[in-house]
């Protein structure tokens, strides 16, 4: 077993020293762990694509709930928290993003996260279909 299976951070730690020392033009090649190098470099814009979709699905969710009950004593937090979430996806979004991101999917799933009534009440209707384009999820205002 290697540290990549039993200690990420020492596995890490040795790995970018590793890759430092062959960018400075040591031979170091034999040592470096090649496969999970790759692997990581790869999961690092998965990760980053996977908590922009999670962002913007909790904007929908909050939007939904806000819409879905406009009377509730929490629309206004849901709103902001919205608003906050929209801010966050933004901040970490990168155009090679937008081709991955399938709104009218997060949307759906935002759909059906929402509860079935919030403090004794039905929500109201939302559209079947995702009214946001991910331009307007992102938009500032």
């Amino acid at each position: 077993m290697s540290d990549y299976d039993s200690d990420i951070l020492s596995w890490s730690e040795q790995q970018s020293a590793l890759l430092r020392r062959l960018a400075r033009g040591e031979k170091v090649n034999a040592q470096i762990d090649w496969e999970n190098v790759v692997e990581e470099v790869e999961s690092v814009g998965r990760e980053q694509l996977h908590a922009v979709e999670s962002l913007l699905l909790q904007t929908l969710i909050h939007m939904l709930k806000a819409q879905s009950w406009p009377d509730s004593r929490d629309a206004p937090v849901w709103l902001a928290d919205s608003m906050n979430f929209r801010a966050q996806a933004a901040n970490r979004f990168v155009p090679s993003m937008r081709q991955r991101i399938d709104v009218a999917r997060l949307y759906r799933q935002a759909r059906r996260a929402l509860p079935q009534s919030i403090d004794g009440k039905t929500p109201l209707p939302v559209p079947v279909l995702c009214p946001f384009t991910l331009d307007a999820l992102l938009a500032e205002d």
